[in-house]
């Protein structure tokens, strides 16, 4: 899909979610907060050449696979681990002809998980690198780890945002550090 075809990610969103469910509701929010930071950062560095309009696309889908997991505190009864959400939510996108979208949606998790930190903590994921590549899909992933699904519209400090990634290891901290000095 070229960059003039603009898509409605709402209209997307509501194929699988049911407009005014607590689930439903949780996505919108915490997509929300996570596009309008991400397009803060689009905003703030011009010279990086990010696509606003695919920014935001992609960071209002980039959790649309949380419904086929199993979370029950967030609303999410499926079957599968939550990890495996961004995984799940790239198979969407790719089944609406989404590709860059799905690549945004499937690399976000943590900073990205390389093979070698999947291997390592026996994650339940394929043995290669999810890593963000685009600077679109650096944004993305990177504006995600500030608002936990709990409580979307509450941003987080760098150093929460941080800690939250700590259970993925020094590579991912790395990673986020690196977006921190890019980004801020």
């Amino acid at each position: 899909m070229g960059n003039n075809n603009r898509i409605d990610p709402i209209s997307i969103i509501e194929k699988y979610y049911t407009k005014g469910t607590p689930l439903y509701d949780l996505l919108i929010a915490h997509s929300k907060s996570v596009a309008e930071l991400a397009l803060e950062i689009v905003a703030s560095h011009p010279e990086l050449g990010a696509d606003a309009s695919f920014v935001y696309e992609a960071a209002m889908l980039h959790d649309i696979g949380i419904f086929l997991t199993n979370a029950p505190k967030i609303h999410c009864l499926g079957n599968k681990p939550y990890i495996l959400h961004s995984l799940l939510g790239a198979d969407i996108l790719r089944a609406e002809g989404l590709e860059k979208h799905a690549l945004v949606c499937e690399r976000h998790t943590g900073a990205g998980i390389s093979a070698k930190e999947i291997e390592e903590q026996k994650l339940p994921l394929p043995k290669r690198d999810i890593i963000p590549i685009s600077i679109e899909e650096k944004i993305v992933a990177y504006a995600d780890k500030f608002f936990s699904k709990s409580s979307s519209e509450k941003r987080k400090s760098i150093t929460d945002a941080k800690a939250s990634l700590e259970r993925f290891g020094e590579e991912t901290i790395n990673r986020f550090n690196s977006w921190i000095k890019l980004f801020s």
